[in-house]
């Protein structure tokens, strides 16, 4: 998004420019409603509740109750609460995704091992899968962030089992999502047009990561920068 107002007009910004920062601002709620509200009914209530909360601004301003640098800074203020909506939606839209191509990879995984690898690297991938798709959808579908879904839950008490908490318990969790995904990418799969006689060789297979399209790999390597930074996030507010 471009700034609310012209840089060179900050410093004397009039009731007209904000007038048009704040249909400029209304018009971008109305683009990030439609992107990420579905239900019509919702996404109205929320376009209204922008265009009072605007209005009231431009209001006090014509009626000298606020400065007009005043008013910018409101705005601004509320730019950046959508921009930050925004982006934690579209990061909750990701993990969803990448959870929903794990619990395929993993299918794929029991499928294509005959069942070998079904108990040790399969259930447990689908198992992440799944579970990224509760925590991340439920968080979207009810507009906020720290669902724990049943995965996770277990690895909390585990950590406690070993005199940890919840701290430890998301760290391993994240370090084992990070690296089934890492394991599913590098697994060897088949070629789709290796055939055999007697037994298929070593150039039959190839990594699975090859076989994947680029939007894929992409988000699976957002899905781990993701990962990575909630750890990171983690580890600093508790300190460690």
């Amino acid at each position: 998004m471009r700034p609310l107002i012209e840089p060179s007009k900050r410093q004397s910004c009039k009731y007209q420019d904000i007038e048009e920062a704040g249909r400029y601002l209304m018009n971008n709620g109305c683009v990030l409603g439609m992107r990420h509200i579905r239900d019509g009914g919702l996404r109205g209530s929320f376009n209204r509740e922008l265009a009072e909360h605007v209005n009231d601004i431009i209001r006090e301003v014509k009626e000298a109750r606020l400065m007009p640098e005043q008013a910018l800074r409101l705005l601004e203020r509320e730019q950046e609460n959508l921009q930050a909506q925004s982006k934690v939606i579209a990061l909750k839209g990701i993990g969803a995704l990448a959870g929903a191509f794990q619990v395929t990879a993993g299918v794929g995984v029991c499928f294509g091992s005959a069942g070998w690898l079904c108990p040790t690297f399969g259930v447990p991938l689908m198992l992440h899968g799944a579970n990224n798709v509760y925590e991340n959808g439920r968080d979207i579908a009810q507009g906020r962030s720290g669902t724990q879904g049943p995965v996770r839950t277990l690895y909390h008490h585990g950590a406690r089992l070993v005199g940890g908490g919840e701290f430890e318990g998301n760290m391993a969790y994240g370090t084992v999502d990070i690296g089934l995904s890492v394991v599913g990418a590098m697994r060897q799969v088949r070629k789709p047009e290796a055939w055999r006689l007697f037994r298929y060789v070593k150039t039959d297979y190839l990594r699975a990561y090859e076989r994947s399209s680029p939007p894929t790999l992409g988000l699976d390597a957002m899905s781990g920068v993701i990962t990575l930074t909630s750890m990171h996030a983690d580890a600093n507010k508790n300190g460690k």
